[in-house]
């Protein structure tokens, strides 16, 4: 730990969230130019981060859009000047959320998705005479929502019959959260998207607009089959990046700061749990997250507001009152449960950035 971030522990108490600005901008900047050097446009999920600095600065290094988990977060970063936004799930667009739909499509640019006739039918009534496009979502693997790709024509053709503009198709490969995964979603993906298109360019349909693509997948997508990517924790990191593989432990921009507050020989605890950390932990995962600066210890316990570190038997001591940096699993879990990231250029803090869409969950 610099002895930078050590003052700034004396000025903030941890727990607390930071982001590495150096690696943040390098893992931006890197994402945008793999987009544009294969074709693809770059519409990154809000949902990681949820700071209205942070989407600007991605619209900056050459983002076509945002992509949003809900309508609230649509709205919040609409509120924010962003004005190309994809809502990438199936709404079921009635009452008070139709009308949010209707007010949003008047301030912004507005996709959303659609998965079946029921609820192409119930958006295209909510945001009648609005200009609204909608993309049929395929289900290439993940097996959450979505329709198989043979169904994308008749999924499609219902919408247009309903009043919308269809104008594309889209998927999340998220099968590729796994170890040895992340190529064979990659081929998944590309093999459904392509499917879909055929069968809605065979009913004379437009498919302007061929979407996918996530952090562990987007270096392997198939610039055929795809036209835009939608990556989110790249913009961070975190540990289960890391150990798959999508990333190098040098690439992870948010860690949580944390201070070791007990020891018993090799076992040491922190201030920094679940409600800091997030509580995901997939079952291949080494832990309840990772510490970048010592990579042989192992988060064996999370608890709501302590996590217990084992160190190696070979490795460094910690003492309490020690200064470490925490990656989570999950980061947008993590990001999720703050308030706010503290900024750090070389050890020291620049800046505060407030999580504006924190908590927007519907």
């Amino acid at each position: 730990m610099s002895a930078a971030i050590d003052v700034i522990t004396g000025e903030l108490d941890t727990p607390f969230l930071a982001v590495d600005l150096d690696v943040m901008e390098r893992n931006l900047a890197s994402m945008a130019g793999a987009a544009r050097a294969r074709g693809f446009a770059l519409r990154p999920h809000a949902k990681t981060h949820k700071c209205l600095e942070i989407a600007r600065r991605q619209v900056e290094y050459g983002a076509a859009g945002l992509t949003v988990a809900t309508v609230g977060e649509a709205e919040i970063f609409a509120s924010g000047g962003f004005t190309d936004l994809f809502i990438a799930y199936p709404i079921w667009a009635t009452g008070g959320r139709g009308n949010r739909l209707r007010a949003l499509a008047e301030r912004a640019s507005l996709r959303v998705g659609i998965d079946s006739e029921e609820g192409a039918q119930a958006l295209a009534k909510a945001v009648a005479g609005a200009d609204v496009e909608a993309l049929v979502e395929i289900d290439s693997g993940h097996h959450r929502s979505g329709v198989r790709p043979e169904q994308a024509a008749e999924v499609a053709t219902a919408a247009a019959r309903a009043g919308l503009r269809v104008v594309g198709i889209f998927t999340f490969p998220g099968h590729g959260y796994g170890p040895g995964r992340r190529g064979q979603a990659a081929v998944d993906e590309a093999g459904a998207l392509s499917e879909a298109r055929a069968s809605m360019r065979k009913a004379g349909l437009e498919v302007a607009v061929s979407s996918g693509g996530s952090t562990p997948t987007a270096a392997l997508s198939d610039a055929e089959a795809l036209t835009e990517i939608r990556p989110g924790v790249y913009v961070f990191n975190d540990t289960q990046q890391a150990e798959l593989g999508s990333c190098d432990w040098a690439d992870i921009a948010l860690t949580a700061i944390s201070t070791v507050v007990s020891t018993s020989g090799q076992r040491v605890v922190l201030d920094a749990g679940s409600k800091v950390l997030g509580a995901d932990q997939p079952a291949w995962a080494t832990g309840g997250g990772r510490l970048p600066d010592h990579p042989d210890a192992r988060v064996v316990a999370l608890s709501e507001h302590h996590a217990t570190v084992v160190l190696p038997e070979d490795g460094v001591s910690l003492r309490p009152g020690d200064v470490v940096r925490v990656a989570p699993n999950h980061v947008c879990a993590a990001v999720n449960l703050a308030d706010e990231l503290i900024v750090l250029a070389n050890g020291a803090q620049v800046d505060r950035w407030q999580v504006s869409a924190r908590g927007a969950n519907a």
